[in-house]
């Protein structure tokens, strides 16, 4: 008979959350600028595509995949308005980098990255989240450069 193999599951710090942004230190956004929700990261598409042939498939690794964040910034916060006034400006960011919950699993960092949408919510006084999202690219299969 197995016996319980006691592994520990770890621990998730939901204060370590972050969305640094390189080139514009101002609009990083830490967990005390985030509502509840945090933030998420979304990759998009397959990481391989793949062709059927006669009698199986031909793979095609993809270099690359598009990534989406999405933070909930408080709108009570000063630094919502830093992000306005950036889109307002120039909605392009280039490299931006999430710190997940997790001191096990490394941050993703994504390149190209664009502010795509955001939504203020409702004025009604109850809630202070604003939605933010971001897409940028997201580099996979590195060994295909090794193949050059």
């Amino acid at each position: 008979m197995a016996t319980n193999p006691l592994v520990s599951q770890g621990t998730l710090n939901r204060v370590r959350c972050s969305v640094i942004v390189p080139a514009f230190t101002s609009l990083n956004i830490t967990a005390p600028y985030m509502g509840k929700s945090f933030a998420r990261l979304a990759l998009e598409g397959d990481f391989t595509d793949q062709t059927g042939t006669g009698t199986g498939l031909v793979n095609s690794p993809a270099p690359y995949v598009p990534a989406t964040i999405t933070v909930g910034i408080l709108r009570t916060q000063a630094l919502s308005m830093a992000w306005r006034k950036q889109w307002e400006s120039n909605s392009v960011l280039g490299q931006v980098k999430v710190n997940s919950d997790s001191a096990a699993f490394d941050a993703f960092t994504l390149y190209d990255t664009a502010i795509r949408h955001f939504d203020p919510n409702a004025f009604d006084g109850m809630d202070a989240v604003c939605m933010l999202v971001l897409r940028g690219s997201y580099p996979i299969n590195n060994d295909l450069w090794s193949m050059m």
